[in-house]
């Protein structure tokens, strides 16, 4: 049989399936709610299944087969979004001005040093750069506030944007100088358990080393605030090493040998999946995976 589905239909079984609510996806889409359900049956049709359950006065379900095909369709929609952010791109050709978000506590040299050899290859090129707290850097992609971001990964990433990995950063558990669990040196969790953690927020972020070992906690969205706490001597942490480094930072702290440390930050690449990379963004993603690796 030849198809006749189209997008709009998927879009519609897309919404419809997350919404649970054929008048709710009506609201939104500003059509009459039998427009919507008859396109969702126009699909059922073609396609030869059954996509949701209907009951009078209840939320649509999905079937089975709804289930098995809802993500084939989010693919294809993501598909026919890079499709259309390709062409645009071709279009443009060469950005005439790129913004860049990135996490505060990105490590700092290979982000110059990318810049300065940016600044050399595109010369013509304007350059925003902003920095900001877990969450910002999606935030402004999302909002088209800026073009590409530099952000530790985490599982609460907004479906609209695309990510690559590009390195790592370790991480090392950390306390100041005069703080109890410095003359330890190395130390268990049952010793680390009976001081104060600081933390990073929010705890359902999904970076690692969310989850406490200590009763105690404070926690905060930034890396550097946790250093500065940890400095005045209020807890014990997991810093990435280059903040731990950090000329500021770095004699008022100690590392301490742990029988276990988070794994590693990861850093990734992102951007919008219907705006993808142009040519001077694509240059500067791959300068910072080679500084990135560098330092690693």
């Amino acid at each position: 049989m030849a198809q006749q589905w189209n997008l709009e239909q998927l879009r519609l079984f897309v919404a419809v399936a997350e919404q649970r609510s054929f008048s709710a996806v009506a609201r939104v889409q500003r059509k009459a709610q039998s427009a919507v359900s008859n396109a969702i049956a126009l699909l059922e049709a073609d396609l030869g299944v059954t996509l949701f359950e209907r009951s009078s006065g209840r939320q649509p379900r999905l079937t089975e087969a709804g289930t098995a095909l809802l993500e084939d369709a989010r693919e294809l929609l993501r598909q026919c979004e890079r499709l259309d952010g390709r062409a645009l791109a071709l279009l443009r050709g060469q950005e005439a001005q790129l913004r860049v978000a990135q996490d505060e506590a990105m490590p700092y040299q290979p982000v110059i040093d990318s810049l300065d050899e940016l600044a050399q290859q595109f010369p013509m090129l304007e350059v925003q750069l902003a920095s900001g707290a877990q969450g910002d850097v999606a935030r402004k992609l999302v909002e088209r506030r800026a073009d590409l971001g530099l952000l530790f990964h985490h599982e609460r990433m907004p479906q609209a944007l695309e990510r690559r990995a590009l390195g790592r950063v370790e991480m090392v558990t950390v306390c100041a100088v005069d703080h109890p669990l410095a003359r330890l040196g190395r130390v268990n969790r049952q010793q680390l358990a009976r001081h104060r953690q600081l933390l990073i927020a929010p705890q359902e972020s999904g970076y690692p080393g969310g989850e406490p070992i200590s009763p105690q906690i404070w926690r905060a969205d930034s890396f550097y605030a946790m250093a500065e706490l940890l400095m005045r001597g209020l807890g014990w942490a997991w810093l990435p090493r280059h903040v731990v480094q950090y000329p500021t930072y770095h004699a008022q702290m100690v590392e301490l040998s742990c029988e276990w440390t988070p794994p590693a930050l990861v850093v990734e690449l992102v951007w919008r999946r219907d705006e993808p990379l142009g040519p001077a963004a694509q240059w500067l993603a791959e300068r910072f995976a080679v500084h990135l690796r560098a330092i690693g």
